[in-house]
């Protein structure tokens, strides 16, 4: 029964993410709340963490407490009717395939990364 209620409430923070993403670009998402999205968005989407997760422990603690404490924090700096609005948006997006670009240009982000760490130490 606790692993349930931990899949579904996991479940409704990755759709919130995407949510944010959404409200992180809308023109009516209040200024505050749109930097605070983006911010929460882009570092729960990022294969990049702030604490490297082979760290035994704390490695994992900005995913459990930082993401959801910004996820917290946006969702109730944005008025709840555009929060409603940006969930079922994302809930149509989940649905739908997922974008070959964007995976292109992660995959070229690390390569040119990855390519000036090389160049670095070479």
């Amino acid at each position: 029964m606790i692993w349930q209620r931990l899949r579904a409430w996991a479940k409704g923070m990755k759709a919130d993410i995407l949510a944010l993403w959404i409200a992180a670009r809308d023109s009516r998402t209040p200024a505050l709340a749109k930097l605070v999205a983006a911010i929460i968005a882009a570092y729960a989407l990022s294969p990049i963490d702030l604490i490297p997760d082979f760290i035994p422990v704390v490695g994992y603690l900005d995913d459990l407490l930082i993401v959801p404490f910004g996820i917290f924090l946006a969702v109730r700096l944005i008025p709840r009717p555009l929060m409603e609005e940006y969930r079922v948006e994302a809930r149509c997006r989940a649905a739908r395939p997922s974008s070959r670009a964007g995976a292109a240009l992660v995959f070229i982000l690390w390569l040119t990364s990855a390519g000036a760490v090389w160049l670095l130490l070479d």
